[in-house]
């Protein structure tokens, strides 16, 4: 396993137990970063209109298109960090 596979799987733990709950726009980019990070570009079909969290989750995620996983998983690495 990769060094940065294992930052990114302890960071994934870390993420679990932050002190305080992040606001929904910082989730959403936790959210992103880990998909991107750990899936690469979004595939998935776009929720629909009435499926307000599923589409924003999928908006987030989608807007990262063409960011490498490594980058992604490096980026997620340092948001937890910070907000730990």
């Amino acid at each position: 396993m990769s060094d940065l596979k294992a930052a990114f799987d302890k960071a994934m733990a870390d993420s679990k137990n932050l002190s305080e709950r992040p606001d929904n726009a910082t989730l959403l980019k936790i959210y992103a970063l880990y998909k991107q990070g750990s899936s690469g570009d979004n595939t998935e079909k776009k929720p629909g209109f009435s499926e307000m969290v599923a589409r924003a989750k999928w908006e987030a995620w989608n807007n990262l298109k063409g960011t490498s996983q490594d980058a992604a998983m490096q980026q997620y690495i340092d948001l937890i960090a910070e907000l730990s």
